[in-house]
């Protein structure tokens, strides 16, 4: 396969870069504003734009599409730039994978519920419930409509992992832990979602497809818990760390953006193909990591 990742520089896309080159692919992955080893510049609210990596002359296969503007409650007050950000970019992509006759990945999120009944199939009903939510599933749909057979839509949450910048939950308590720092954490104890790591994430689209599926899949690990279970299954790996955790409600955190509260996923249809492949979870990362 010849893939194009958007998006490399990131958790999810750095992950499927290591994990595509370590299987033979012949890969391509891109940055925007965040440049990182091994990636090319391409701006995919700018296909023409002439400092881009030249895609026509790759030709790709596959296009992963990992970009998108994450900061929920950024999007809540920035819609525009959410709009741009998650859903042209979207269309770019969905256009250039047409010239090509490539596959398109699309990553999407648990955030496309409204959090009233989960964790959730792959056919439940849709409520968005924020402005980040709405774009996400308006960008999802787009390629499911556009790209029809041609597609791996991969919805994901709580995602954890080794990335350049640490900026995921986990990693980010992982390293302060290690650095000996003070913690101070006000989380919410009604949130509830289903961690999984980057790279399984990787590995599950890489099995998807080789073995030519499409459609919408959930990937999920066996964990479904609160952000509270969550930063506590890493501290009880560093019983000397000194922290302040004080447990809240979402509603009084008074955030921009509405969360949905019992999120997460199932992964029984992925499962089910690839019953055989099992999911690591945040106790194996944290232990891997202190090797």
């Amino acid at each position: 396969m010849k893939i194009f990742i958007s998006g490399a520089s990131g958790l999810v896309g750095g992950n499927c870069l290591k994990h595509f080159s370590s299987m033979g692919c012949n890969v391509v992955g891109s940055y925007f504003s965040f440049p990182t080893d091994n990636t090319v510049f391409f701006d995919t609210l700018n296909p023409i734009n002439p400092l881009n990596f030249d895609i026509d002359a790759f030709r790709p296969d596959v296009i992963i599409h990992c970009g998108a503007l994450t900061h929920v409650d950024y999007c809540e007050d920035h819609i525009e730039e959410s709009y741009q950000k998650t859903v042209q970019s979207t269309l770019n992509l969905i256009e250039i994978s047409k010239r090509f006759n490539a596959k398109l990945v699309y990553i999407s999120t648990d955030y496309v519920f409204d959090g009233k009944n989960g964790p959730y199939h792959e056919d439940a009903p849709l409520n968005p419930l924020s402005v980040y939510a709405r774009h996400k599933l308006e960008a999802e749909q787009a390629v499911l409509t556009e790209m029809g057979s041609a597609c791996l839509v991969l919805r994901i949450t709580n995602v954890y992992g080794h990335e350049v910048r640490n900026k995921n939950f986990v990693s980010r308590i992982i390293e302060q832990c290690l650095n000996n720092q003070q913690l101070s954490l006000k989380l919410p104890s009604d949130q509830y979602a289903t961690p999984v790591n980057a790279m399984d994430i990787a590995k599950a689209m890489y099995l998807l497809l080789n073995d030519q599926h499409n459609g919408i899949f959930h990937i999920a690990s066996t964990d479904w818990m609160n952000r509270v279970e969550l930063a506590l299954t890493v501290l009880k790996y560093f019983p000397e760390a000194v922290y302040e955790l004080t447990p809240i409600l979402t509603l009084d955190l008074k955030q921009p953006a509405a969360r949905p509260l019992n999120g997460g996923l199932l992964k029984s249809k992925f499962s089910t193909l690839y019953p055989t492949f099992l999911f690591s979870n945040v106790d194996d990362f944290v232990k891997q990591h202190l090797k």
